[in-house]
């Protein structure tokens, strides 16, 4: 039996952040975080401030978990970098959850979100931590044409530009 990469161990250490947002395990979300007086974890939910210290991202975690009937994560486009003790992984959340239900006893219309997110962890002496999440919402849908490079940007249509 040959043993597991860093960047296979960072990976199952990413999928494991997601199982346990898909099944609301407060239990399981606080063990992948690190736990370490010397290094601040931090988080940005999309649409959220800056979230710092481990209690502040968990009792994130518990209200979306506390006020979240269904969600199920499909990773897309994932990456895994390792640099000695730290390691990266960036990939595209397709987040599919629930909405409110009409009835209570009942499952809301389903959503569909994309978010890409980048996950930041540190080795330790109990495997692989999360030191920072970083997600941010996939505003523009991306087609073939802007892949390369046919699309018109922003620069192309003032009305689009920021204020």
């Amino acid at each position: 039996m040959t043993s597991l990469t860093d960047s296979e161990r960072v990976a199952l250490a990413n999928t494991a952040l997601y199982e346990a947002m898909e099944q609301g395990d407060h239990g399981a979300m606080s063990r992948l975080w690190l736990d370490d007086p010397d290094l601040e974890v931090s988080c940005v939910h999309p649409g959220w401030p800056v979230l710092r210290g481990r209690g502040e991202v968990l009792r994130s975690y518990a209200l979306i978990m506390a006020n979240t009937d269904y969600i199920q994560f499909f990773l897309t486009d994932v990456e895994v970098s390792v640099m000695s003790d730290t390691a990266m992984v960036t990939c595209t959340e397709n987040i599919l959850s629930g909405a409110p239900a009409e009835e209570e006893g009942q499952l809301g219309p389903l959503v569909g979100q994309l978010v890409v997110a980048t996950n930041v962890f540190r080795r330790t002496e109990d495997g692989w931590k999360v030191w920072a999440h970083h997600g941010s919402p996939v505003l523009a849908e991306r087609d073939d044409n802007a892949a390369a490079g046919d699309a018109e940007g922003p620069d192309d249509d003032p009305d689009q530009l920021l204020p």
